[in-house]
This record gives C-alpha cells, sequence and structure tokens, in this order.
C-alpha cells in the first residue's frame, strides 16, 4: 500500500476537543452556579423535605423533650381529612382564592391600562397606589381591624351619616358577611402586584402596533382585544400563577381580622395548618395541611401554566 493510499485510509478525526480556555470558562459557569443551588437546597430544598416528613410522623410538642417522633404513615393525613372543619376550609380556601384572584387582576389591568396614558402626575399617582404594598400585613390588618370595627369603626360611621346603612354592620362577626370582608381586604392588598407587573407588561407593547391597529379602525375597545390583550398573555398567565399561589397561603390578613371565625367562617387550609402546628402543637398535622396546600398549589402551576402555553402556541 502507498503511502497516499495509507493517508486516504485514515478514518476522519472528530471534532477537536474544547480548548483549555473553553474548559475553564465551563469550570467557572458551574462555580458561580453551585453558591446559587446550595442556597436553594438549604433554605427551601430542605425544609420542604422536613415537612414532608413530619408529615408522616407524630410530630408533637413531646418530641422536643424526647426527640421521639414515631413513624404513622398516613394517620396525619386522615386525621385533618376526617375534621370537620376541613371540609368548611377548602370551600373557603377556594372562595377567599377565587374572589381574590379576580377582585386583584381586574382592578389591577384597570388601572394599569389607565396608567398607561401620559397625564399630569402620573408617576405620583401610580406611587400611591403601591403604598398598600409596602405597609407591613400585620399594620395593615391592625388598620382595617379598627376600620371594620362594628361599634367604632369608621366605615360603619361614615355609611350611617350619608346615609347608606341604618344599624352598624357586623364586617368581622357576622359568619355571611366576614370572609366577604376579609377577600376585600386582601384586593386591596393585592392590587399594587397586579398593577405593578401589568403595567410594566405594558410598557413592552410597542406603540407602532396601536399605531398601525388605528390606521384599520382599532382603538379603544378593539385595540384592548386585537393589540394589548395578545401582547399581554405571558404576562397574565404569571400574574395569575404568582397570584394564586401567593393567596392559597394568606394566613396574617386572616389572623389579623377573624383569627379564623367567626364560626370557622374564615378559616382556610393555610390558617387550619397553622392552628394545628402553632396553637394544638400537633406539628404532624400542621405538616400534612400545608403539603395538601403545597400540593395544591403545584398542581393548579402545572395545569394552567400547559394550558396557556398551548393557547399562546395556538
Amino acid at each position: 500500500m502507498t503511502e497516499m493510499t495509507r493517508r486516504n485510509a485514515t478514518p476522519a478525526t472528530s471534532a477537536p476537543a474544547p480548548t483549555r480556555g473553553r474548559r475553564g470558562e465551563r469550570v467557572a459557569e458551574i462555580l458561580f452556579v453551585v453558591p446559587a443551588a446550595l442556597a436553594i437546597a438549604v433554605l427551601f430544598g430542605y425544609p420542604v423535605a422536613k415537612n414532608l416528613v413530619m408529615s408522616f410522623q407524630d410530630y408533637s410538642l413531646r418530641t422536643f423533650f424526647t426527640g421521639e417522633a414515631p413513624w404513622v404513615g398516613l394517620r396525619n393525613f386522615a386525621a385533618v381529612v376526617d375534621d370537620a372543619v376541613f371540609s368548611r376550609a377548602v370551600v373557603n380556601t377556594v372562595v377567599f382564592t377565587a374572589g381574590s384572584i379576580v377582585g386583584q387582576f381586574v382592578i389591577g389591568l384597570a388601572l394599569a391600562v389607565f396608567f398607561h396614558r401620559a397625564f399630569p402626575l402620573n408617576r405620583l399617582v401610580r406611587a400611591l397606589f403601591l403604598l398598600p404594598w409596602l405597609i407591613p400585613l400585620i399594620v395593615g390588618s391592625a388598620a382595617w381591624r379598627a376600620i371594620l370595627d362594628q361599634d367604632s369603626g369608621i366605615l360603619n360611621v361614615l355609611l350611617q351619616r350619608v346615609g347608606v346603612i341604618d344599624s352598624p354592620v357586623p364586617w368581622l362577626t357576622s359568619p355571611e358577611v366576614a370572609l366577604v370582608t376579609v377577600i376585600l381586604v386582601n384586593i386591596w392588598l393585592g392590587v399594587p402586584f397586579n398593577l405593578t407587573l401589568l403595567y410594566s407588561g405594558l410598557q413592552d407593547i410597542p406603540t407602532e402596533l396601536y399605531e398601525a391597529g388605528a390606521l384599520d379602525g382599532a382603538t379603544g375597545w378593539k385595540a384592548f382585544r386585537h393589540i394589548t390583550w395578545p401582547n399581554l398573555r405571558e404576562v397574565v398567565a404569571i400574574v395569575l400563577m404568582l397570584g394564586v399561589i401567593y393567596t392559597l397561603k394568606v394566613i396574617d390578613i386572616i389572623l389579623g381580622l377573624t383569627g379564623g371565625g367567626p364560626a370557622n367562617a374564615t378559616e382556610t387550609i393555610a390558617t387550619q395548618s397553622y392552628e394545628r402546628s402553632f396553637v394544638e402543637f400537633a406539628f404532624g398535622e400542621g405538616a400534612a395541611l400545608s403539603n395538601i396546600l403545597i400540593a395544591i398549589s403545584l398542581a393548579f402551576a402545572v395545569v394552567y401554566l400547559r394550558a396557556t402555553r398551548r393557547r399562546i402556541h395556538d
């Protein structure tokens, strides 16, 4: 075999291996990610895993002294589900979440569209709408509790003076009214979050689309329907998903206003988990309730994101 034949018979070499510089960059990228991954694992992963394990144990106040937490399997889940309050808490959680999300989103979107237009003092008025978001939740709930007090609350006094009501309304002490009141207060608290994200989404829509649409007669409601809403869908999906997940675990506003009462009228899965853990010291049952809440949140997030992705691609 000649030299030229041997050369032609030599198999093609593979792509050159990454240079030392590229390998160094890759190692540097990994080193930058490692601290964040460790922080997530320690600050998020471990508590979730510990909570999951506790839900299968007889973890009570005695455990802190003896160190013993016997494995009980699904007994904690069975105990909380069989409780008569659980069914009421599930219904209240659904109503509270749905009412809060609808109110926060509709008002937030309306305000975002309103502030998207240029007018004097736009920035100042928009900044004032962020105040509920900046006030600590315990302070906000205490303020609303004073405002909604049946006997001395300023709301009842004002409504009576203008002739809207004849007698004080038991905003926080009536089983028929308390849940609606808590929903309204939570809407007040969540509007700034919706306003901020939706306003940012509106800012990213090119003005050229509105100018082109105006030439075809797409103004006002038509412009919102055919230009604003299609370009805002991705932001809307994020706002609704985060809103539902956050609202499902709301506890401070409810505890600050009604404490879950009256007659369990404002009891939710989140408040029931708190009471089992830090009032009754049945930490295993409280962990079981919180895991049910986590499962509901994850299920909603997966279903909603898949549906939204399919709708956007279609």
